[in-house]
């Protein structure tokens, strides 16, 4: 039997080089034995709502085509769901943290065909209250970064934008008085930023968390205490090499379920989307969701770079 496939794309990710494709990938798919339709987005939602509906109409696959944000929209249309389908990645965003950590290819034919040799891995995803992401919660400046990068920036220099907008805010970055409870123990003091990571890339950072599994059932939390300006640009710098862990201002810890809370308003950051603001409790569901990876790397390899 034929399996059923529906893409569901952002028509304006990677200078809408994937929207042009669209008629050769149709094709591709359908000699591999796919029935294949496809949804472009318009608007912010759309993606949640058309995978909610894909899963009303029983595919097999949904491929996700564009950036992060496309595919956290994506994973919060099926999470729920007890008969998710297969999911198929088309990185086409600036960054692609997701699509780094499962080393999948940037180029649109190669990543059809990682969907059509079938190899899958299940992955875990977080729970932020009663929102799901597939890569990245943080709270702090800094992480403002991703969504207040302009998009002109982004696409003329990818993920270095991040690097100079980053380094821009950092004069500016205050520490907040925060209470994090992460298993049987708390962090509570003045922080300037903090994350919670599935995968080992994030906004460009490759070794942000050089341990990273995707199917351990853990996230990596990383608290950055309050510090000078000096010491948040060698922070920076470190962790582009993946140093950062030792540093006596960092907290490098493993957990299942965190809850963060906060008397000072602090915005968080889901996937390099905005996601509201504090309090937040986080819940990793192992292996929740099953993706197409190459078959050539095995779970415990996928994240090493």
């Amino acid at each position: 039997m034929r399996k059923r496939a529906r893409i569901i794309y952002n028509p304006t990710s990677g200078k809408e080089l994937f929207k042009r494709t669209l008629p050769d990938v149709l094709i591709k798919l359908e000699k591999a034995g796919f029935e294949t339709s496809a949804y472009a987005t318009e608007k912010v939602g759309d993606a949640t709502t058309e995978a909610a509906r894909s899963l009303e109409q029983n595919y097999d696959v949904l491929i996700a085509a564009g950036g992060d944000g496309t595919l956290n929209e994506v994973i919060n249309g099926i999470a729920e769901k007890p008969n998710r389908p297969s999911l198929g990645i088309i990185p086409m965003g600036t960054v692609n943290d997701f699509g780094r950590a499962l080393h999948l290819p940037t180029d649109i034919m190669s990543a059809i065909d990682v969907i059509i040799e079938g190899h899958l891995t299940r992955v875990d995803i977080g729970k932020m209250n009663s929102r799901y992401f597939i890569n990245l919660a943080a709270g702090g400046q800094l992480t403002q970064v991703s969504y207040e990068t302009p998009s002109k920036l982004k696409s003329i220099v990818g993920p270095f934008a991040y690097y100079i907008k980053g380094f821009e805010m950092l004069p500016q970055m205050k520490a907040v008085d925060i209470r994090i409870e992460y298993d049987d123990n708390v962090f509570q003091g003045e922080a300037m930023l903090f994350l919670l990571g599935l995968t080992n890339s994030m906004a460009g950072f490759e070794k942000l968390v050089p341990d990273a599994k995707l199917d351990d059932g853990y996230f990596t939390l990383i608290i950055v205490e309050k510090a000078n300006l000096a010491e948040l640009g060698h922070i920076m710098t470190l962790a582009s090499r993946g140093e950062h862990t030792k540093h006596p201002k960092v907290h490098y810890k493993k957990a299942e379920s965190i809850s963060i809370s906060s008397f000072t308003d602090m915005q968080l950051n889901v996937d390099g989307e905005y996601g509201g603001k504090l309090p937040g409790n986080f819940l990793n569901l192992k292996q929740h969701i099953e993706v197409f990876t190459p078959n050539d790397i095995k779970n415990d390899e996928i994240i090493e770079q």
